[in-house]
C-alpha cells in the first residue's frame, strides 16, 4: 500500500519551525519582569554565638528589601587593608609585584599573596597599611593612593579589603608577629601574570589587586 505524502509544502513546515523559537523568546521576555528592590534590611534581633580574637559570630534575625523575613549568621570582621606595592622604577616595562609566601591553616597549603592584615579597631587605612608592609616585608613606600575596595564574601561575612597600591618602594628590616613565618618575593608583573593565569596563585586578594593593576596599566598605554 502506498504512503500518503503529506500535503503540507516544504516551505511552510520550514517557516512554522522557524517561526516557533521566535514565539518563545517573545513569551519569556514578556513573562520576565525584573524585581526592583531597595531601601536596606532591618535587624529585629541579634545574639552573640562566637567571639575570637579576630572575629566574632552573630545570629541575626532581619527583614530584607522585598519583606523576606530570615535569621542570617553572620561572621564580623573589622575590615583588613591590603597592599599592592609596586617596584616601577628598576624596570618600568616590568614593574616588579611584591609577593609574600606563608602557609595558611584554612586551606592546608602554602600561598603566594600580596601582603594583607586586619585594621585594628580605630585606625586608619595608610597607617594599617604601612604597618603590615613593614611587619611582613621590611618595605616602606613613599607614595600611597586607594586601589579598590570589595566584600570578601558579602554572604555571610561583614570584611571589606580596601588594597593599597604602595609605590616608591625602599627595603628595610620585616617586623613579624611571632607566629608569622613569610617568605618575600620582588616578582616582576609578567611573572606573576603567568602563574595566576596557570592556576598557582588562588588567593582572592591578589587575583584582583593584579588583575586590575594590569588592566589599569594597560588602559593607560593605549591612551
Amino acid at each position: 500500500m502506498a504512503t500518503k505524502k503529506s500535503s503540507t509544502p516544504k516551505k511552510q513546515l520550514s517557516s512554522a519551525k522557524a517561526a516557533t523559537p521566535r514565539v518563545a523568546q517573545r513569551s519569556i521576555a514578556t513573562a520576565a519582569k525584573p524585581m526592583k528592590l531597595t531601601g536596606r534590611g532591618r535587624i529585629v534581633s541579634s545574639q552573640t554565638v562566637f567571639e575570637g580574637n579576630v572575629f566574632w559570630v552573630t545570629r541575626d534575625g532581619v527583614v530584607e528589601p522585598g519583606g523576606v523575613k530570615a535569621t542570617r549568621e553572620v561572621i564580623r570582621h573589622n575590615g583588613s587593608v591590603v597592599v599592592l606595592a609596586v617596584d616601577a622604577e628598576s624596570n618600568p616595562k616590568d614593574p616588579g609585584i611584591l609577593l609574600i609566601r606563608q602557609y595558611r591553616h584554612a586551606a592546608g597549603k602554602l600561598m603566594l599573596e600580596l601582603p594583607a592584615g586586619r585594621i585594628e579597631p580605630g585606625e586608619k587605612l595608610i597607617p594599617a597599611a604601612k604597618r603590615e608592609l613593614i611587619e611582613e616585608t621590611g618595605y616602606r613606600a613613599k607614595r600611597w593612593s586607594k586601589h579598590t575596595n570589595y566584600y570578601a564574601s558579602p554572604g555571610f561575612l561583614t570584611e571589606t579589603m580596601t588594597i593599597l597600591l604602595a609605590e616608591g618602594l625602599t627595603l628595610g628590616e620585616a617586623e613579624p608577629e611571632d607566629d608569622e613565618k613569610i617568605e618575600v618575593h620582588m616578582t616582576p608583573l609578567s611573572e606573576v601574570l603567568r602563574l595566576i593565569h596557570a592556576g598557582k596563585i588562588e588567593d582572592g586578594k591578589t587575583l584582583i589587586g593584579v588583575l586590575l593593576y594590569d588592566s589599569l596599566r594597560r588602559s593607560r598605554k593605549k591612551l
